[in-house]
């Protein structure tokens, strides 16, 4: 495949416990690292594949670094607690942007998620800026086109802008877009949009595709519980759901490591109340996240941060 490398090996080391007991393992000891993309030979298993691009970023004007994060994620990764879930994983390689040249990549991305979902495996993206959620998404819904595909984005932006090229802005309507062209509903969801961070043109193009919103002072709000109730309607109501996590929807104190840090922003254990209901759904097909830029990371913070969410996520992934 085009653009497509495999995993540096040095991306999984750590601490070796295993002669304590053969069951004290870590992720680096038990992930299965493919050094070619076979995605047939690895049926029902969670593919973990990256997408090195800050391309759209840079596009959208915002701080580069984000190409760096896929593979500083998996070393924060590897030293990980292993349990049965984690033994899924499959890493299969990363597709590398080169300059100027975004919409090949995010193109090969499409092409490497069809075929991981094609061979009935999971995929677990790790970004890149948020164009990254144009190619897995388009490749999810294409994967599935006669059944109703759910949307989830954890974000404090919408990224529906209008523009002449793609970017870290504009994946969201650029599925808009393609659903229309498949004539198929586009069902989005945003929990933790910012009013603060997205103009009054972006609420109203909103408004306009019929996307629900929760912002991020409904789900710190103690006494308010509609969101949760929303998570249970997005189960309900459609065959897969494909969630797409912007890192910079947690506060900066949590998450200094992203282009646009959040000065407000949503801590990560309320973020899992609505990402552990749609694991244990048995219809989540799909997870990226998106933004982690490790060159504005503290003494590893944002990199433990957002290891520990993708742990939790595959650790409680329903098969």
């Amino acid at each position: 495949m085009n653009l497509w490398q495999p995993t540096a090996p040095e991306c999984w080391t750590g601490r070796d416990d295993s002669a304590e007991s053969p069951t004290a393992k870590r992720l680096f000891q038990t992930i299965t690292a493919s050094r070619d993309f076979a995605p047939a030979s690895h049926h029902g298993k969670i593919a973990l594949l990256g997408f090195a691009c800050d391309e759209g970023v840079k596009r959208n004007l915002g701080r580069p670094g984000a190409q760096q994060g896929p593979d500083a994620l998996r070393k924060a990764l590897a030293n990980m607690a292993s349990h049965q879930g984690h033994q899924r994983l499959v890493d299969v390689g990363n597709v590398h942007a080169e300059p100027d040249q975004l919409e090949a990549a995010q193109q090969a991305l499409h092409d490497a998620v069809l075929a991981c979902q094609r061979a009935q495996m999971k995929t677990l993206v790790l970004g890149g800026g948020h164009e990254t959620a144009w190619g897995h998404g388009s490749g999810v819904l294409d994967a599935f086109p006669d059944e109703s595909v759910a949307i989830v984005n954890l974000d404090a932006h919408l990224d529906l802008r209008h523009a002449a090229v793609a970017t870290s802005g504009t994946p969201f309507r650029q599925l808009a877009l393609h659903c229309e062209s498949q004539g198929r509903s586009f069902n989005y969801t945003c929990y933790g949009a910012s009013r603060a961070a997205n103009t009054q043109a972006l609420w109203q193009e909103a408004h306009d595709r019929k996307v629900t919103v929760f912002e991020d002072l409904t789900l710190l709000d103690p006494l308010t519980s509609q969101w949760q109730a929303d998570v249970q309607r997005v189960i309900a109501e459609h065959d897969r759901i494909y969630l797409t996590i912007d890192l910079d929807v947690l506060p900066a104190w949590e998450m200094p490591a992203v282009s646009a840090p959040a000065a407000l922003g949503v801590p990560l254990a309320i973020l899992l109340r609505i990402v552990m209901p749609l694991c244990q759904s048995g219809k989540l097909q799909a997870v990226d996240m998106v933004e982690f830029n490790p060159h504005y990371d503290r003494d590893g913070q944002g990199a433990r941060t957002a290891a520990r969410l993708a742990w939790q996520i595959v650790d409680c992934w329903h098969a």
